[in-house]
């Protein structure tokens, strides 16, 4: 926690090189954005790692990776300059007063690209609360499939705003971090999994039999690209047994139910399920990072009121969601 003595002495300008740092993932590319030079970033960002007792930004082979504090300080950067702006702008102060006062009777069409993986509840969640908030809006949803190049519709404005889950999410696009979640694993209620510590007879649930088990796991989002478990798994030098491969993530858990198929996912959207089916969620042998869920946009809509609404409607949602998740210990 910052000291009173060090907290008074943080300006503006240190807040939006931490924004832009993040954000950038590059010291030298923050450098050009903030107009300054590389020694004097680097310094600052000595000076926020000093302050906030964290990294904020670490190496990973050739690029620089944001850690888990940094990116959960981008959106609170991001509303401290947005609220400056207010404050020393009397036009941007009169501009978002006016949004802020209308933006919910506005005529506005919002467009996203999300995946189903977060949870089966949060597009409809969505819908219902921009339905209640404000009546006028549009929502056209878009499925992150393998098909769709989510960063040239966005770089094109066909779409506003891009939902899922990513290791490491596209350094040129703006990002907010939805929610982070626990991996865990769905089988059926006969599964060997399920019984493995339901009595002393059962066999263990170890990590290579998680492996050679036989699993399911969505379409790849390009020909040869691998999922963030499979991404997991290749850096510690392992593979597992994906037998059946689903363009619909939602169908699984009923693909799961009627086999011995494991699925690998957030406990978030396995918990939807096990009250309807017969399906158990266990514990999965290998220790996976959480899965963490972002929203990530273009510099294209980044300043726009209404976008900057909408961003919050999603965020408040995915917050919402989480809260009312029951939480569940694993089986085995």
């Amino acid at each position: 926690m910052v000291q009173r003595s060090g907290f008074d002495t943080i300006d503006l300008h240190l807040i939006r090189v931490l924004h832009t740092v993040i954000t950038e993932r590059s010291v030298s590319r923050a450098a050009l954005k903030l107009a300054s030079n590389q020694p004097a970033v680097s310094a600052q960002l000595k000076r926020l790692r000093e302050l906030t007792g964290d990294p904020l930004l670490v190496r990973a082979g050739q690029q620089m990776m944001p850690t888990e504090t940094a990116l959960a300080l981008v959106e609170p950067a991001s509303r401290v300059l947005h609220e400056a702006e207010r404050i020393f702008s009397p036009k941007a102060r009169e501009r978002s007063l006016a949004s802020e006062q209308q933006i919910a009777a506005l005529d506005v069409t919002f467009r996203v690209a999300a995946s189903d993986y977060l949870d089966p509840l949060f597009l409809p969640s969505l819908v219902g609360h921009l339905q209640r908030v404000a009546p006028n809006a549009r929502l056209e949803l878009m499925p992150l499939s393998r098909e769709y190049d989510y960063r040239r519709h966005l770089a094109v404005g066909d779409v506003d705003l891009v939902i899922g889950n990513w290791l490491e999410p596209p350094e040129e696009l703006h990002l907010a971090r939805l929610v982070s979640d626990e991996v865990v694993c769905l089988v059926a209620e006969d599964h060997p999994a399920a019984r493995a510590g339901a009595s002393k007879g059962g066999r263990a649930w170890t990590i290579a039999r998680y492996l050679e088990c036989e699993h399911v796991a969505p379409m790849p989002m390009h020909p040869g690209a691998l999922g963030v478990i499979d991404q997991h798994l290749a850096a510690a030098g392992a593979k597992r047994n994906i037998t059946v491969r689903a363009s619909h993530f939602s169908l699984i858990p009923l693909m799961v139910a009627d086999s011995w198929l494991v699925l690998t996912t957030g406990r978030l959207f396995c918990s939807r399920y096990v009250d309807t089916l017969p399906v158990r969620i266990v514990r999965c042998p290998v220790a996976f990072p959480p899965l963490t869920y972002y929203q990530l946009w273009h510099d294209l809509t980044h300043n726009a009121a209404s976008m900057r609404w909408f961003r919050e409607q999603v965020r408040e949602v995915a917050r919402q969601l989480g809260r009312r998740a029951l939480p569940r210990r694993a089986a085995a």
